[in-house]
Parts: structure tokens; sequence; C-alpha cells
């Protein structure tokens, strides 16, 4: 495959600057300056396994494919709240404040366009700072304006956008959703089951933008968003960021049926005071979170195939809003398993992360990797990017993959894939033409 050399800069367009996108952005400007790393970020700090007979075997996978330098990204976004990025850095309190200082004129100069929002999706946020028009198609095309403009008055060579906003409330597919033309209908009759994260994923896939989707909403994992990617040649991928409780699952649960024991039952609850927790603690809201996590165990374990093993699995989730903790969220797992001849065992996590530590990275990687994928060519769903994910976004037929280790080696199969090298193994060879030719 012919991939085009990332030339000038690429605009990074994020609709929802709090918590998340703020921690990427603050972070990437002190890696310019040299005040910190990039850890976590796979694009930056991971290795690749090259199969060659001479040469460097193990490169940085940056050095390997031709990512955009971190020098030429340009940030920008769309909020509900009009504070600029170094405001609302310091209102997420994620970041210290002596770090926070040190980039203090970069962030200043970073305010978010106004965002569209519909408070019917998002109960327990008050938008102040959004757009009105006299139809959904027409914030649409305001949208596309901001996207326009911004890439024009930012002197940008492409743009990339990947959805920070909070978790919408949960809807399921339904008629407006499955074709292009009954999408646009819809956009133009204010159908209220086209979601906000729906329209900015379809201002950018008109313009032929990259979108990547961070949160467990639909947006662009229903046929008319893939129908539209395809037509205009832009890469997709989703949904939710694979962090915390679900990043220990995703790693654990492959361990777990690698050595055939048994799973009775998998109770997760976690706490958390930012303003993802407290928009997820409406119960519509949190639902949509609740799907998402919950197919992550029974795709790993495949109680069908293994019904000796995890038939009987119990899986429960809960998430509490607690505003002490702000954006440290606690989350507890017991685990109750049975290895040999029946007998029972437990083990017990309780993991004290930094939810927009884990997430920042991972905003970083996607943006890099979605203009990767247009530069060289790719359309449609990127079923490579699914380590990124909690609930990965397939191409029609196909199961999504949740364990860990095999994401990586599909996403590392699809780098060597478009570089020319040998893929290595025929597992991550069939999955990796399937993500990328989708």
């Amino acid at each position: 495959m012919e991939v085009k050399e990332p030339t000038g800069r690429l605009g990074v367009l994020i609709p929802g600057l709090g918590a998340v996108a703020t921690t990427m952005i603050a972070g990437v400007e002190a890696i310019k300056k040299g005040l910190a790393q990039p850890i976590g970020s796979i694009t930056q700090m991971g290795n690749i396994h090259l199969n060659r007979k001479s040469g460097n075997n193990y490169p940085k996978i940056k050095d390997f494919v031709p990512l955009a330098n971190l020098q030429d990204l340009v940030f920008g976004g769309w909020d509900v709240y009009e504070d600029n990025v170094y405001e609302a850095a310091v209102n997420a309190r994620v970041l210290e404040p002596g770090m926070l200082q040190a980039l203090r004129p970069e962030l200043e100069a970073l305010k978010p366009m106004k965002a569209v929002f519909e408070k019917e999706y998002a109960k327990n946020l008050d938008g102040t700072h959004v757009k009105t028009a006299a139809n959904k198609y027409e914030l649409a095309k305001a949208l596309m304006e901001d996207m326009t403009s911004f890439q024009e008055t930012r002197d940008c060579d492409r743009l990339v956008i990947v959805w920070c906003g909070s978790t919408e409330k949960y809807i399921e597919p339904s008629e407006v959703h499955e074709s292009l033309s009954a999408f646009e209908k819809g956009l133009k009759d204010n159908d209220p089951r086209i979601a906000p994260s729906m329209i900015y994923a379809y201002a950018a896939l008109k313009l032929g933008i990259p979108f990547l989707n961070g949160a467990p909403n639909l947006t662009v994992d229903i046929p008319a968003l893939v129908e539209l990617s395809k037509q205009t040649g832009a890469p997709i991928a989703g949904k939710d960021f694979k962090t915390g409780q679900t990043l220990m699952k995703t790693i654990l649960a492959p361990g777990l049926q690698a050595r055939a024991l048994g799973v009775k039952g998998w109770f997760s609850t976690n706490i958390l005071g930012n303003r993802d927790g407290y928009v997820l603690d409406d119960p519509d809201n949190f639902r949509t979170k609740e799907v998402s996590k919950l197919s992550v165990l029974e795709d790993i374990l495949r109680p069908d195939l293994s019904p000796e093993l995890y038939s009987e699995l119990y899986h429960k989730i809960r998430i509490n809003y607690y505003p002490p903790h702000g954006d440290n969220k606690e989350s507890w797992d017991n685990i109750d398993i049975f290895g040999w001849l029946g007998y029972q065992m437990q083990i017990k996590i309780n993991f004290l992360c930094r939810d927009s530590i884990l997430a920042a990275p991972l905003v970083l990687d996607l943006a890099l990797f979605g203009d990767l994928a247009k530069r060289s060519g790719l359309s449609g769903v990127q079923e490579w990017l699914s380590f990124y994910f909690k609930s990965p976004q397939t191409s029609p037929g196909f199961r999504p993959e949740h364990d860990i280790f095999k994401q990586l080696n599909h996403l590392q199969n699809a780098l060597r894939k478009l570089m020319g090298e040998e893929q290595l193994n025929a597992e991550g060879l069939t999955y990796a033409e399937e993500g990328i030719t989708a």
C-alpha cells in the first residue's frame, strides 16, 4: 500500500474538552517542551517485532510507520462550557498546578467552539455554550464550517476528530440509522433518535475526516455512517476508551481462559467523581456504559465453547458517583474462580487509577493512527484499532476481539502490512486483512 508522508500540520479536533481531552493536550504540550515523557502511548513508546534477516528487528513504532510528529499537532475542539483549556484543566484537577502553570500560555490560547448539545442525551449536564439552528442538519453544517475554518485559520494540512465527550443516554439502532438517505432525512426532520455525537460524526465524515469514538455511544456504529465513511474515504473506529477496570479484565480474563480455569462470578464496582461520573449517575447514561462493559468477559471466555467452565458466569457492574475522588477512579473486583476437581478460589483487585491519565495516551494514539489510516487510503471500520476500545466496532458478521494480547497482535500486523513487512501469524493476517480492507 502507498502510505503518504505526514507533511504539514495535523489538526486534532475534540468534541468535549473535559478532563480526558485537557489532560491529553497539556501532556502533549509538556512533551513538546521536554517536561515529560509520553508514557502509555504505544505510538511513542511501543516497539514492534519485525521478521527481518538484518537491521533493526525491534524498532519503535513511531520510527517504523510515518506518523505525524508531535510538534506538528494543532489542537482545538468544542465544549458545552466556555472555559479555555487551561481553565478546564484546572477545574478537572487531574494535573498538578505547577505543570499547568508552565503550560498556561499554550493552554489559554485554546478556546472551545460552541458545542452541539441536547440535554435529553446527558440530563445531568447544563450546557451553556451551545449552538442553535433550525434543525440537526443545519447544526451539522455549522460543525462543518467550524472544521473548515479551523483548518484554514490554523494552517492545517489535515484533520482528525476524536470524541471525548460525555456518555450519551442508551439508544438502540432504528430505521433512521439504517441508511445514509434515512439518516440525512432524519437530520432535516430533527429526529430525536439522532444523538449529538452522530451529528459531529456526520459532519466530519461528510468532509472525509477520520472520526474515532472514545465513548460507548452508538455514534459511528450504525450502517448510515459506515456507508458515509466508505463513500468519502474516511476511517472510523470505536467505541469507549479501554481504561481502568475493563483494562484489567482484558488482561486477566485471557490468562484464566488460557489456563482453562473456571469463572463463576465477577463482581465489579467503581467510584469516581469527575464529570463522567456525574453524567453516569443518570440511569439512562449508565445503561450505555454498562452494555459496553458487560460484553468483554463473554467474548473473551466464550461460554458457548466452554460451558463447563463459564456457563454459570454471573457478571455484575456498578458505577457510583463520589465527588471527593474527583478524577481518581477506584475500582474493586471480586472474582470467584474454580480449578482442579472444582475447588473454589477467589481473586480480589483494588485498582486505584487515574482515569484521564490512562485515557490521554489513547486519544493521542487514535488521532495519530486515524491520520495514518487516512493517508494510507483506508476507509470504513478500522478493526485493527480494537486495542483501544472496550466495545470494539467490527465489520458486519465479525465478532469483536477483546483479548488485549490478540488485539495488540492484530494492530501490529496491520502496521506490518501497511509497510510491506511479513505478518507474524495466520490469525493476525486474517483479522488485519479484514480490518484494513473494510
